[in-house]
C-alpha cells in the first residue's frame, strides 16, 4: 500500500510539461563524423557509418590502430536479420559475425565491414520467399534461381571504400569465400592471409552449408 500510495503522489505532482528543453531558436545544425564508440558485451568498439551511391548506409565496427601500416584482422560480413538479430538457426551468419567480434577483441586491433546486403544481396523480401522454397526442398542456390534471382548479387566495392577510408590498405581476411578475397583485391586492398572463419554448424543448417562448399565455390571442409 506505501509503494502505491508514492506512486499516486508522485503521479499527482510530476507533470511531464514541467520538464522542458532549452533550444537556442537560432543555433546551427552540427557537423560531425558519423563515427562514435560503441561498447558492446564482446568490448568495447567504434563504429563508423559509409554510404553508398544508392544512399545506402553502412558500418565499419573497429577498434585499436586499423592505420597503422600492419593488417589488421578483418571479416566481410553482410546483413542478415534473421540470423544477427533473430537467432536463426537457418544459416551461420550470426555466429559469424559474433566469433569475428570476439576475436578482434582477442587481438586488440581489427575491424568488421558490415554491408547491407541482406540476402546475400537479393532483400529480405526475396530471401524470406526463398526460404519458403527451402521449406519445400530447395537448396540455397536453387531457390534463389527459382525466383529469377542471382545466386549471389552482393558486391564489395564498398567494404573496400570503407577500409581505405579508415587508412586500411591490406588485412587478414577471415572468411571461407573466395569472391570475398577476389572482391577486396579487384578494388585496391592487399590481402596478406584469408583465415578460416567457421562458426555456428548445426544439424538445421548443414545442408545450406554443404551447399555453399559444393555449389558456391566456399572454402568449407564439413
Amino acid at each position: 500500500m506505501h509503494a502505491i500510495f508514492q506512486t499516486l503522489i508522485h503521479n499527482l505532482l510530476y507533470k511531464p510539461g514541467d520538464m522542458t528543453i532549452q533550444v537556442k531558436k537560432d543555433a546551427e545544425p552540427i557537423e560531425i563524423e558519423a563515427d562514435a564508440y560503441l561498447p558492446t558485451e564482446y568490448g568495447n568498439f567504434r563504429v563508423r557509418v559509409t554510404l553508398d551511391s544508392e544512399g545506402k548506409e553502412h558500418a565499419l565496427l573497429y577498434t585499436g590502430d586499423i592505420s597503422n601500416g600492419n593488417a589488421p584482422l578483418v571479416r566481410i560480413h553482410s546483413e542478415c536479420l534473421t540470423g544477427d538479430a533473430f537467432g536463426s538457426m537457418k544459416c551461420d551468419c550470426g555466429p559469424q559475425l559474433q566469433s569475428a567480434m570476439k576475436k578482434i577483441q582477442e587481438e586488440g586491433c581489427g575491424a568488421i565491414a558490415y554491408l547491407r546486403q541482406e540476402g546475400r544481396g537479393i532483400g529480405l523480401h526475396s530471401k524470406i520467399q526463398a526460404y519458403a522454397l527451402q521449406d519445400v526442398g530447395y537448396d540455397t542456390l536453387d531457390a534463389n534461381l527459382a525466383l529469377g534471382l542471382p545466386a549471389d548479387a552482393r558486391e564489395y566495392d564498398i567494404a573496400a571504400k570503407m577500409l581505405k577510408e579508415a587508412g586500411v590498405e591490406r588485412v587478414r581476411l577471415m572468411t571461407n569465400n573466395p569472391l570475398k578475397v577476389k572482391g577486396l583485391r579487384d578494388n585496391g586492398i592487399e590481402i596478406d592471409s584469408r583465415l578460416e572463419h567457421i562458426s555456428g554448424i548445426s544439424t538445421e543448417n548443414l545442408d545450406y552449408l554443404s551447399t555453399k562448399g559444393k555449389r558456391m565455390g566456399h572454402i568449407l571442409d564439413i
